[in-house]
């Protein structure tokens, strides 16, 4: 039986970037695919009447420090951007057109690694990926013509509408078969899950 692993995400969750780097090798283990599932998270927040930086600010305190501490334990050099939230819209739209042109991977990589890593919020705006799109070997202009279209925008309502309808409500969430994982921390129960597959 073929193994695959629906990874729902969106680039301004902080959980889904240690998750990113987590589940390739998980799943290169188990010989699984992942299938990548951009959606809107703040679409499904709104969905659902929760708003991030209204929680309580010792636990904002608290998180900012649980996410250092997962960089330490992984070895990963992230830091917390200076511009946050952002409006991720764009950037979720682009992978839909990397996808496409077959460099999903890639600009995968370069938006977490802008972002997450080089402070670089540029990425919600269409200048900073269309110097995304040249870091990656494709035609910017081309690249952002794409993202901008009727279809690309329709096809990532699409994708959220779908991932509500599966219940996704948080990022990351996983889905292997129909069993839904969320968080960064559920490798373990992943790891499970994909064993019990044989």
């Amino acid at each position: 039986m073929a193994k695959e692993i629906e990874f729902f995400w969106d680039i301004g969750s902080t959980n889904t970037y240690f998750a990113l780097h987590l589940i390739r090798p998980l799943a290169a283990r188990h010989g699984a695919s992942i299938h990548m599932r951009p959606f809107n998270l703040g679409y499904v927040f709104r969905h659902h009447n929760y708003v991030l930086m209204e929680e309580p600010a010792a636990k904002i305190s608290n998180r900012k420090r649980d996410l250092e501490r997962w960089a330490a334990r992984y070895g990963l050099p992230f830091r917390f951007p200076d511009t946050f939230p952002i409006k991720t819209s764009r950037a979720l739209r682009g992978s839909l057109v990397a996808r496409t042109l077959g460099c999903e991977g890639a600009y995968l990589d370069a938006i977490f690694r802008h972002y997450w890593e080089q402070n670089d919020a540029s990425i919600a705006e269409l200048d900073g990926l269309a110097r995304i799109a040249t870091e990656i070997g494709q035609d910017a202009d081309r690249f952002v013509r794409e993202i901008e279209s009727d279809a690309t925008r329709t096809a990532l309502i699409e994708e959220t509408d779908a991932a509500l309808k599966r219940g996704i409500f948080g990022a990351p969430s996983f889905v292997i078969g129909e069993e839904l994982f969320w968080g960064k921390d559920r490798m373990e129960f992943i790891d499970d899950a994909l064993r019990d597959m044989g």
